[in-house]
């Protein structure tokens, strides 16, 4: 466990806050240029933040601790346990042993460390995080301030309304779309790390927008019939990751007339 620490007596006042409470911040971006002036309060209220570090060149470790820099808060950091990324057969259950293993991570740094704690959550804690869900496993009293999300972003990149007049949209991913698309017209489609759209059966009859590390200096965009853009949708996605080592990407896909 590795720990960021300010100069003694930084957190003078802090002690007496509930040891059980706790913060989830969603941090956009992690431009603090986009963290409302609520979240910011709470970033400072803390005494201190807890986050995990997936390898030892994390990029989005390194936003968290640029961001407990700036607002001098300390930044405490665990070894995020590992589990199967691939395809596990019983995904949901691959998906529960590794929270269970963030919870007793958590739980032990909890035990020698009182005070405020807070999570720095990338987007929104409400669109597939488990922040929230973390949080009750550990008994905290959590206050959440919401972050801007990668759909928000999409939307506001592209120009456009996420969903028709008096229509549905289905936030889905890309492990689930392919039995999607069968029952709606207008998904928005968010962790899909093989771009699963580029295998739907009829990609003539779908526009795409789509956006990667949207809000950040390697972001990208296209947009258009899905049979043409495919290529540089490829090519897009490639050189955000080599840009930025990491790719989170977020799309809208809407059925369409095909017109001749």
């Amino acid at each position: 466990m590795a720990a960021d620490r300010r100069p003694a007596g930084a957190s003078a006042g802090r002690a007496c806050r509930d040891p059980r409470s706790a913060a989830v911040i969603g941090i956009g971006t992690g431009d603090p240029a986009r963290l409302s002036v609520a979240a910011v309060e709470a970033l400072r209220g803390c005494d201190f933040v807890l986050a995990v570090s997936k390898r030892d060149d994390d990029p989005l470790l390194e936003v968290r601790r640029r961001l407990c820099e700036t607002y001098d808060v300390p930044l405490v950091v665990v070894p995020d346990p590992s589990r199967d990324r691939d395809d596990p057969a019983d995904y949901p259950g691959a998906v529960r042993d590794w929270h269970a293993a963030r919870v007793e991570a958590f739980a032990a740094v909890l035990a020698d460390r009182p005070g405020r704690v807070g999570f720095l959550v990338w987007g929104d804690p409400a669109f597939y995080d488990s922040t929230l869900r973390l949080a009750d496993d550990l008994g905290l009293e959590v206050e959440v301030l919401p972050g801007i999300s990668a759909p928000q972003l999409l939307a506001a990149r592209h120009g456009i309304v996420l969903h028709e007049v008096g229509r549905t949209m289905l936030l889905t991913t890309g492990r689930r779309l392919a039995g999607d698309v069968a029952d709606h017209d207008n998904l928005l489609v968010m962790l899909d790390g093989r771009l699963a759209c580029l295998d739907l059966p009829d990609p003539q009859c779908w526009q795409v927008w789509w956006g990667a590390n949207l809000g950040t200096d390697s972001e990208r965009l296209v947009a258009g019939r899905l049979d043409e853009v495919a290529p540089e949708l490829r090519e897009a996605r490639e050189q955000a990751a080599a840009e930025a080592g990491w790719v989170m990407d977020t799309y809208l896909l809407r059925r369409t007339p095909v017109t001749t």
